[in-house]
């Protein structure tokens, strides 16, 4: 294996002001080529890992007929490991805040804008505990990476056929009530214009509202110039992400529970704005 870390600088509240050497190469022709390069070793590392991890697939499925905390365990790490190979040949910096908001002893729901596939890497490679991620149903064409998101309990949702997607929030609940956490995008799609946010859908905080667990506000700055911004290259980037106090939907007022979906919205639009001064 290839043996990778991420750069993360972790940031408290009273830390002092991140600043970011911002020295520029002396080679020109190098940096206009180093984005190209790294989609280039971005693709050839997800192919040969959705590759090679067939016959680990077939071992992960062995296990979980005998032993299934250790296959859950098991590819969580293995794909922890994946993800932050890619946001190494990435060259992604993330600088993060607020870690010890998240319970550690209890499932949570976890809730965060959304710009950029790198989203869910970025914020995957820090779970502490086993999470699935709410993803779009057409994620389940792709052969090997959909066995993967099965094993990570992730809950495939079909926005077309509503009996459909509120059985994905069932299935989400009952993930929770089993001590897995969930993630959700609650704009229901990756939003294309920078510092700018799209509406919340209040049925995705019925996971929280049904199964008592705690709502984890997420805010991610600067994650479309990884690559969205420029599609098709991935350019070197510094991303934010912090994660905010916990909300219980049992400890508000009937009016925040009709609302919670811009009560969180509010809550990651201010720490979104103040930490874009630390990009």
């Amino acid at each position: 294996m290839i043996n990778a870390t991420i750069p993360y600088i972790i940031l408290k509240k009273s830390s002092q002001p991140y600043t970011k050497d911002r020295t520029v190469p002396k080679s020109t022709k190098f940096q206009k080529g180093t984005p190209m390069i790294r989609l280039i070793l971005v693709l050839l590392f997800v192919v040969i890992f959705l590759i090679v991890s067939l016959p680990i697939q077939l071992a992960e499925y062995i296990i979980g007929k005998y032993n299934p905390g250790l296959k859950d365990r098991s590819s969580l790490a293995i794909v922890k490991w994946a993800f932050r190979v890619v946001l190494f040949l990435s060259g992604i910096t993330v600088t993060v805040i607020g870690e010890e908001n998240v319970p550690k002893d209890e499932p949570v729901l976890y809730v965060g804008n959304h710009r950029s596939y790198f989203d869910i890497l970025i914020t995957y490679v820090r779970v502490p505990r086993l999470t699935g991620y709410m993803s779009k149903i057409e994620i389940l064409r792709i052969p090997s990476l959909n066995t993967w998101m099965k094993y990570l309990h992730c809950v495939f949702l079909d926005r077309s056929d509503i009996k459909a997607g509120m059985q994905s929030i069932l299935t989400a609940i009952d993930k929770i009530k089993a001590g897995i956490s969930i993630c959700i995008f609650p704009e229901g799609t990756r939003n294309r214009t920078e510092d700018t946010f799209l509406e919340f859908h209040n049925g995705s905080f019925k996971v929280a509202e049904k199964s008592g667990c705690a709502i984890v506000p997420m805010s991610i700055n600067n994650a479309g110039h990884i690559f969205e911004d420029h599609i098709p290259w991935i350019r070197k980037t510094h991303v934010v992400l912090e994660y905010c106090k916990p909300i219980y939907m049992n400890e508000l007022d009937k009016k925040d529970k009709r609302r919670i979906g811009v009560l969180v919205q509010d809550v990651i639009k201010e720490a979104y704005f103040k930490n874009k001064e630390l990009l």
